[in-house]
């Protein structure tokens, strides 16, 4: 039910486009994900999600737990059905929670202690637990349960968070019973490039059907970032794809995929909506500006989405001004159009033999970055 095929590359760096066949059909890559969180990609429908270009969307286990509850998702026919979503799904593990609710939790080698921040109650998250709630979620893909270091940590917490991640991602194979459900591995690794390294040959050994990059965008320099990618990408298997989590920038994708990584997901552009502001070529404006007030020009009279094609600036900075929902809702789907056709448009260079003159390296101020 999985496989990726690579359809083309580019000469002279190791971007690839590549299509990843699920059970609920094809992602073309390089592709920016959205970020659902509780099966729901914040103030979006799932038919505005759809127009936005949309093909693959991320859902987060360890939330989906807490409410409704695997249970109620299961009986509704699974995570496709209850959020009325038929294109592909990842369910994340709950792994990256390790990380953000640090003052939530106690770590062991078995596995996670959460205390609920809704009503207190304590939660055991082990490989295991995490891998039957996402067989229960039924996603195509499951992530396995991870432990994400925080930035800055010594290097012991780090190769404890390796040694711990290694063996978790043992367990969750071995949990795992779905056919239709492909289960990727996480490297870790921190910003010590021996433990990425060494990180990367294990989870490679496992021979699943994709594998992610964790552990960055945590707080560690950018060029740390950029390095870890380079150091890391060459030693995972080429006919899997590559995801690289938590990043949705432009100049961070469009390093990414020159180093071959093929899929991404960031909640940046429905969190910089609901603050009022949009990503037009390149740049992040504040929709409250008053600038914007008698300026009846659409966004982007470039972008296909509802807001671009059916308002103003001004009705834009109006609805934001007057903290109206609908404001919201557009400049959430106009950033997530954004980051897809970013995506789209670097696979279109690669397949047109131009990427490395157009993407790589990335030079901000190149106009040739916003002709998408």
């Amino acid at each position: 039910m999985f496989g990726f095929q690579i359809t083309a590359q580019c000469p002279r760096t190791s971007a690839r486009c590549g299509s990843f066949q699920t059970p609920h059909g094809p992602v073309q890559t390089p592709r920016f994900m959205p970020v659902g969180t509780l099966a729901t990609v914040k103030g979006v429908s799932s038919e505005q999600l759809r127009q936005t270009g949309a093909q693959m969307v991320l859902s987060n286990t360890y939330h989906l737990h807490l409410q409704p509850g695997e249970d109620v998702i299961e009986a509704a026919g699974g995570l496709h059905r209850f959020m009325n979503w038929d294109g592909p799904m990842l369910t994340d593990s709950g792994g990256f929670q390790v990380f953000s609710l640090g003052n939530l939790n106690r770590i062991d080698d078995h596995g996670v202690v959460f205390r609920n921040p809704r009503d207190g109650r304590t939660i055991e998250m082990t490989p295991e637990v995490a891998t039957e709630i996402q067989m229960k979620l039924g996603a195509d893909v499951a992530m396995a349960f991870d432990q994400c270091p925080p930035y800055p940590a010594t290097e012991n917490d780090v190769v404890d968070a390796c040694r711990r991640t290694h063996a978790w991602l043992e367990r969750c194979v071995n949990a795992h019973q779905r056919q239709d459900q492909a289960l990727f591995g996480i490297v870790q690794g921190g910003c010590f490039p021996h433990l990425r390294r060494e990180s990367a040959r294990a989870v490679a050994d496992f021979d699943l059907p994709g594998i992610a990059v964790g552990g960055v965008s945590v707080g560690e320099p950018v060029e740390e970032m950029h390095r870890i990618i380079r150091d890391v990408t060459p030693l995972l298997p080429t006919d899997r794809p590559r995801y690289l989590m938590g990043i949705g920038t432009l100049r961070e994708m469009a390093v990414a995929v020159a180093n071959g990584i093929d899929l991404f997901d960031c909640v940046l552009p429905t969190r910089l909506g609901r603050h009022g502001t949009a990503l037009v070529g390149g740049e992040r404006w504040n929709l409250r500006n008053a600038r914007f007030r008698h300026d009846h020009t659409p966004l982007d009279p470039s972008c296909p989405c509802l807001a671009c094609q059916q308002h103003t600036r001004a009705y834009l900075h109006h609805l934001i001004r007057s903290e109206e929902l609908l404001g919201l809702t557009l400049l959430s789907l106009h950033n997530i159009t954004q980051l897809i056709r970013f995506t789209t448009a670097m696979g279109r260079a690669i397949q047109d033999g131009c990427f490395s003159e157009d993407f790589a390296p990335w030079e901000p101020d190149s106009p040739a970055h916003y002709a998408w």
